[in-house]
């Protein structure tokens, strides 16, 4: 598992440094090399709103904005709080589904066993944790896709009420409100299902209470890595599914309907530019929600890689099927885009990188602290062998039992003691869950046991090898892959050279032609000086 990511980070590496390469090409075969140092046209809304007037601080001169420096603040302010209402509405959706799994656990727990009928097989897998894990990812994806809906509205209303002067500027700001809005709603439950489920539950007698009423809820006995899994699968494979019904099936329905209209209104032949004309508007922010499905498509390659290793393979069947899906939609279901100039892919240079580093950290916590990888190594290396272990030589029998703790039934408070019968006359007996803590009778009872502590120790010295050692490669292979070619480079300064040399050349041909007329009149003014007058 740990070479399969560490290949995988270095691929991303790789490809996000030639994709820098590849930039830079294209920057120069499309001339917009110092496209930013040009003056780019203000965006008319903006314009229609310059009322008031300030001193420019460049040219000195007045020039009309619309709003003041108060203004201006007044409106980050509100835009920021907006923008933040929203994410904690998006955290309060990821509480609420807890809250579900909680509840419908113990529902299933009780009830579930009594309405399967059916062979051994199905009541062995279909257990009230699969079932729960299973309906709580299917009802996350759904609160998912109708935040998206609603906040995409939201979105544009607040970047629209800052009021940017530039389109450049109203994409960059517009990009990093959908991106961050959608990296809190997609990837939230996941974050929790890797790094907080089941963490913090306390022991039979003595659980941890979430708001002081739920019981914090535990992971399945195999660990909390098949439950990530389940939930990626859900939340890729549906947005998948959903994004092509969004962006192919429903603008062909539009387009039927719209054909179909037309010609029950009109018995004439409709020319082909006019039923060209009738298709649908890719808007300006067409290419925008195709650089955002990638992106995110992006992330959860990254980030989540060591729990759903067949995450890139499905990904990039997608992306072969959406490359086909696009080039029929733009060419047969859209009106035809309007090209505007633009440097580079803008915000979404910087994202892919912030998620490139995060991924980094994110799957090394994964593998220490969701997976058993390190427990085994720990068990293995550690205390399979005096002084811990009575084993002769290193080995994983006995690996299960030290994963498991004894709790005394006896020692139940009345708040967590379990409702039933069987605990009435019972005070000796005992229970054993899997957790790494002292027998009772120990000194120090219920407590984290010396294999818990070393365990810990090897899960943060591997997060910090880890994360060094591909911080490291990634540093070494973004310094040797130059952001700009040698060939681009050369072309550029070739540019640049004939251009100085033309406007040399020039400036040399304005000279000489001034000089001969100067020269000329002199000449002549000295003719008519020494000439001797005619008689």
């Amino acid at each position: 598992m740990v070479l399969l990511i560490l290949f995988i980070f270095w691929i991303v590496t790789l490809f996000l440094e030639f994709w820098k390469r590849r930039q830079a090409e294209l920057e120069y075969e499309w001339d917009t090399v110092e496209y930013l140092e040009q003056e780019e046209q203000v965006r008319p809304e903006y314009e229609a709103r310059c009322t008031h007037v300030v001193m420019n601080e460049i040219t000195q001169q007045e020039e009309h904005v619309p709003y003041t420096a108060c203004g201006k603040c007044i409106r980050v302010t509100f835009c920021t709080s907006a923008v933040f209402f929203w994410i904690l509405l998006i955290i309060a959706s990821v509480i609420g589904i807890i809250v579900y799994r909680l509840s419908v656990f113990l529902v299933f727990s009780a009830t579930l066993s009594q309405h399967i009928n059916g062979t051994e097989a199905i009541r062995k897998y279909l257990t009230p944790q699969t079932a729960t894990s299973v309906t709580a990812s299917f009802i996350s994806f759904i609160i998912i896709m109708v935040l998206n809906i609603v906040y995409e509205k939201v979105a544009i209303l607040i970047t629209d009420f800052e009021l940017p002067r530039t389109q450049t500027d109203y994409e960059n700001s517009l990009t990093t409100k959908m991106f961050l809005f959608q990296f809190v709603n997609y990837y939230s439950s996941c974050f929790y299902i890797a790094f907080f489920k089941g963490k913090f539950v306390g022991h039979p007698g003595n659980p941890v209470y979430w708001l002081g009423k739920y019981r914090n809820e535990e992971c399945d006995p195999g660990g909390c890595l098949l439950e990530l899994t389940t939930q990626l699968a859900i939340i890729v494979g549906g947005k998948a599914i959903w994004n092509n019904i969004q962006e192919v099936l429903l603008p062909w329905v539009k387009n039927l309907i719209g054909r179909y209209c037309a010609a029950a209104r009109s018995e004439k032949v409709v020319p082909r530019w006019e039923q060209d004309y009738h298709l649908q508007p890719i808007g300006k922010l067409g290419l925008f929600y195709e650089y955002l499905e990638m992106v995110i498509q992006f992330g959860f390659v990254t980030l989540f890689v060591a729990s759903f290793p067949l995450a890139p393979l499905l990904a990039l069947i997608n992306n072969m099927l959406e490359i086909r899906l696009d080039a029929w939609k733009l060419t047969t279901q859209f009106r035809r885009m309007v090209p505007q100039k633009a440097q580079d892919i803008g915000a979404w240079q910087p994202i892919m990188q912030g998620i490139a580093i995060l991924a980094v950290v994110t799957n090394a916590m994964i593998i220490a602290f969701t997976s058993d990888m390190i427990p085994r190594l720990v068990y293995y290396w550690s205390f399979s062998v005096p002084p811990y272990g009575s084993h002769s030589s290193h080995t994983m029998k006995g690996y299960i039992n030290s994963t498991l703790s004894v709790f005394n039934i006896s020692d139940f408070k009345n708040a967590s003691k379990p409702f039933s019968p069987w605990f009435r006359n019972v005070t000796t007996c005992r229970q054993v869950y899997r957790d790494l803590r002292y027998p009772p009778g120990h000194q120090h009872q219920y407590e984290h046991n010396i294999y818990y502590w070393h365990v810990i120790a090897a899960k943060l010295a591997f997060i910090i090898v880890m994360e060094h050692v591909i911080y490291f490669v990634k540093f070494i292979i973004s310094y040797v892959i130059p952001d700009v070619s040698q060939k681009t480079k050369s072309k550029v300064k070739r540019e640049k050279y004939l251009t100085q040399k033309l406007l040399h050349e020039n400036d040399l041909k304005v000279v000489k032609k001034t000089m001969g007329k100067i020269a000329d009149k002199i000449i002549k003014g000295v003719d008519s000086t020494f000439r001797p007058k005619a008689e």
